[in-house]
């Protein structure tokens, strides 16, 4: 689907006026139990927390940064900052030091830290939000639509308002692939693919890529791909944009600007 973005831009200014207000940074929070010795994970598994201070009942959106999952900091979208919502901004363990699927879990622990915490922040738990940019859109993906990873964690996965992957990989992810020896550019499908998962029962989802003249290999036909299946198994509610004129590495900022957008939608749709 093909829609311009010029409204959202306008959106997303009419809301930094509206919420211009102070925030607090609560950095290198750990997301897991203090007796966890791995080194690798204490030194990896921890998050960032950007909320505005002083409100409450506020929406949050867990966001995974890319990087192929081999490299990649946690950090705060800027087009994220200071629109009246939190941002919980995760790092996770990377490979070739890690391997599959030890990435995948940390991004599900991470989530279920948000679901058990974010209320003592001032945060809403019924308004969390999962995002992020290529390999953390792989993330997303495979959190919400695989609920074995969150189930472990007793929360059903289905409680996450949202899931908005920006350029996310949606069959095996190329990294998970490598570490198996297998062709790069042929495509691969099981259950680490996100698409081996849709159902019609998960949480409302928004698909966005850049330009599929500008994209990588096949990342919007992937993303077509389960927009198509999702709808045919009865899901009722995802949307799916193609940003003209942005490629993989410059789509995230005007996406973040559209997810604003279909938070509030969202937010304001009855379940």
């Amino acid at each position: 689907m093909k829609k311009f973005i010029s409204t959202i831009v306008l959106f997303s200014l009419y809301l930094s006026s509206i919420y211009c207000q102070n925030y607090i940074l609560k950095e290198n929070v750990s997301y897991i139990p203090a007796e966890d010795t791995d080194a690798y994970k204490k030194e990896r598994c921890k998050l960032d927390i950007y909320y505005p201070n002083g409100k409450t009942d506020y929406t949050t959106v867990v966001w995974f940064h890319g990087g192929g999952l081999e490299g990649g900091e946690k950090g705060i979208p800027d087009e994220l900052k200071n629109k009246g919502i939190a941002v919980v901004s995760v790092n996770y363990r990377l490979s070739p030091k890690a391997k599959n699927p030890a990435y995948i879990e940390d991004a599900a622990q991470s989530i279920a830290w948000v679901f058990n915490n974010i209320s003592s922040f001032g945060g809403n738990t019924e308004k969390i939000f999962v995002s992020g940019h290529s390999a953390g859109g792989y993330l997303a993906l495979m959190v919400a639509l695989d609920k074995s990873y969150l189930q472990k964690y007793n929360i059903d996965a289905d409680k996450i308002k949202g899931t908005i992957p920006i350029s996310g990989q949606t069959n095996t992810h190329y990294t998970i692939k490598k570490e198996r020896n297998l062709a790069f550019d042929i495509p691969y499908i099981d259950e680490y693919a996100p698409i081996s998962h849709a159902r019609k029962d998960a949480s409302p989802m928004l698909l966005v890529t850049g330009d599929k003249r500008m994209e990588l290999t096949a990342r919007y036909e992937e993303n077509a791909q389960l927009n198509a299946i999702m709808k045919a198994v009865g899901h009722k509610n995802i949307e799916f944009y193609e940003l003209q004129g942005f490629d993989h590495g410059n789509v995230y900022a005007p996406a973040c600007l559209l997810m604003l957008n279909w938070i509030n939608k969202i937010n304001k749709d009855k379940k």
